[in-house]
């Protein structure tokens, strides 16, 4: 007799992609048969689907603003059962020991907490990081059992022009998976990165960009995070063909959409809403993505595999009314039946080394050539030419153009460092916003309307040693302390949500438009992302690879 086995269930076979009615025997966390069966438990799962878990293809945890533990609270309820994860924002922070922190606190969940390790620490050599992370540095991570591969290769310029140190990563990984990351590649320059040894893109956002990378041999995640979302415009390249080339992933997702959209269940009912047949949706988020990070005995419901298995009540609205893992329930009805155990860890807090700021430090004394333009709902901006106001012989913002001051203050090394710039499409009509998640360097960065509520909003977060603010007219409205390494908070999921919607409403009431204000104003200082961005070095033309004096 079986430990457990789950009766009449409708078993979704992502192998031989038919949906079929049967009994699932389950013995130490592995599913023993398929068939006719009976067990010391049994649970009746008539009239509902039962499927493998669901695993994102690429996540970077630190964005939900929480703990691993904090975070498995939230997605294992919903059908998560692993994640691929890429901790390169607490690397660019603390290097090693960043990464050591993620696979402490990730041991014991309910959730599988794969690692791809970071291959840019840091992204590029136009910001200031709080660690360098070389090819020497990583062995130390290489045989780890939860570690894949190589996360995502976002110096895309350096592997096509040669660059031996990014070059030298790829060489180590050379027999696992090594994951892209390039937006706008394409022609010779996309071929000569794919032949380098990268297989995967998560960046695309048209539907011909990702076709041509699919041709070219590439695997498609496609991408629904809380900035990016790109699944409406991706799911057309789904077909009989590339079917079993594409994945879901969400590589950023904050606590709001964790908690009201979902996580990976969300990506598999909004592609279903959209046309995509519910089948392949599933494969999508279960047997591709096991299948491309050589995950054996993962995504499908058959003997030998792992009882890591999701109950929904059908295909359309896809609720997950249940959760195994490893054969055990977990999850029932949208909550966690058992509280999370986090393992301990050293807490890596107090990370701000910061030279003293002055109001000064924020004085532009010259007519820029550039200013950033916001593209709604992208983390790729405009590079626009606007005339800048002048006044008594310094840059200012023209609230009624709606191009406001951007500020980035270098915070790992006291280096002084404070970038400067304008952006136009932001909405903000008083006041400043600011937030020590800048990706990947984790700076400080600050957009306001005048420089004494942005000099305030800056000295809030390094009091706060790492967090969100927004300022007006001298006084501090509301922040979100994130003393852990400045990008996550040590309280639950549930208030880190609640402080994060009061932000949002404040930001709403000083005119901004954007649904995501802090994650978009985060993604400002990614310079590896096109057109042009902002790190504490100055403003990055991405394309060019090159800083704007």
């Amino acid at each position: 007799m079986e430990e457990v086995v789950l009766k009449g269930a409708k078993i979704i076979d992502t192998l031989k992609e038919k949906i079929y009615q049967g009994d699932v025997a389950i013995s130490k966390g592995v599913i023993t048969g398929i068939g006719d069966y009976q067990g010391k438990e049994e649970i009746d799962l008539r009239d509902k689907f039962l499927l493998p878990g669901l695993v994102d293809a690429h996540v970077h945890l630190e964005s939900s603003m929480v703990t691993p533990g904090e975070y498995a609270r939230a997605v294992v309820s919903q059908g998560t059962t692993a994640v691929i994860a890429d901790p390169h924002e607490i690397a660019n922070i603390l290097g090693i020991e960043g990464i050591e922190y993620i696979l402490k606190v990730s041991k014991n969940l309910p959730l599988d907490v794969f690692i791809m390790l970071p291959s840019c620490v840091p992204a590029t050599e136009f910001e200031t990081s709080g660690a360098r992370l070389e090819a020497e540095d990583l062995k130390r991570l290489i045989d780890h059992p939860m570690v894949l591969g190589l996360g995502e290769v976002m110096n895309f310029p350096g592997v096509i022009d040669e660059d031996p140190r990014i070059l030298e990563k790829i060489a180590l990984f050379k027999n696992k998976i090594i994951d892209g990351h390039a937006p706008g590649l394409s022609g010779e320059d996309l071929k000569r990165y794919i032949r380098a040894g990268i297989g995967s893109d998560h960046e695309c956002t048209r539907k011909e960009e990702a076709e041509e990378k699919l041709k070219a041999g590439m695997t498609i995640m496609i991408r629904e995070g809380s900035a990016s979302k790109n699944l409406k415009d991706l799911i057309p390249i789904v077909n009989d063909k590339t079917c079993k080339k594409c994945l879901f992933c969400t590589d950023d997702r904050n606590p709001i959409d964790l908690l009201e959209e979902g996580h990976i269940d969300f990506l598999v009912k909004k592609a279903i809403s959209l046309g995509l047949e519910p089948l392949r949706a599933i494969q999508m988020a279960t047997i591709n993505t096991s299948h491309y990070f050589r995950l054996k005995n993962r995504g499908a419901i058959a003997s030998g595999y792992k009882a890591d298995l999701v109950v929904v009540d059908d295909l359309e609205n896809f609720k997950v009314e249940m959760v195994f893992k490893n054969g055990e329930l977990v999850a029932k009805e949208g909550r966690l039946l058992s509280p999370i155990k986090e393992e301990e860890a050293p807490m890596v807090t107090k990370t701000f080394h910061v030279k003293p700021l002055k109001k000064e430090d924020f004085q532009i004394k010259r007519t820029p050539s550039k200013i950033i333009g916001i593209i709604p709902n992208e983390i790729v901006t405009r590079s626009l030419n606007e005339r800048v106001e002048i006044e008594n012989g310094f840059a200012i913002p023209d609230i009624a153009r709606d191009i406001l001051k951007i500020a980035v203050i270098e915070r790992h090394k006291e280096t002084g460092n404070v970038g400067l710039g304008f952006i136009k499409g932001w909405g903000l009509r008083e006041g400043a916003l600011g937030t020590s998640i800048a990706h990947d360097s984790h700076n400080i960065i600050v957009v306001g309307t005048n420089d004494r509520d942005m000099f305030l909003a800056a000295q809030e977060i390094i009091r706060m040693q790492g967090g969100l603010v927004i300022c007006n007219k001298g006084r501090i409205l509301d922040s979100l302390p994130l003393p852990i390494a400045g990008i996550m908070s040590d309280q639950d999921l549930t208030f880190v949500r609640g402080k994060l919607e009061g932000l949002h409403s404040i930001a709403s009431s000083l005119g901004i438009k954007l649904k995501e204000p802090f994650m978009t104003l985060s993604f400002l200082a990614l310079a590896v992302v096109p057109e042009l961005k902002i790190t504490d070095k100055g403003l990055v033309d991405v394309n060019h690879s090159r800083l704007i004096t």
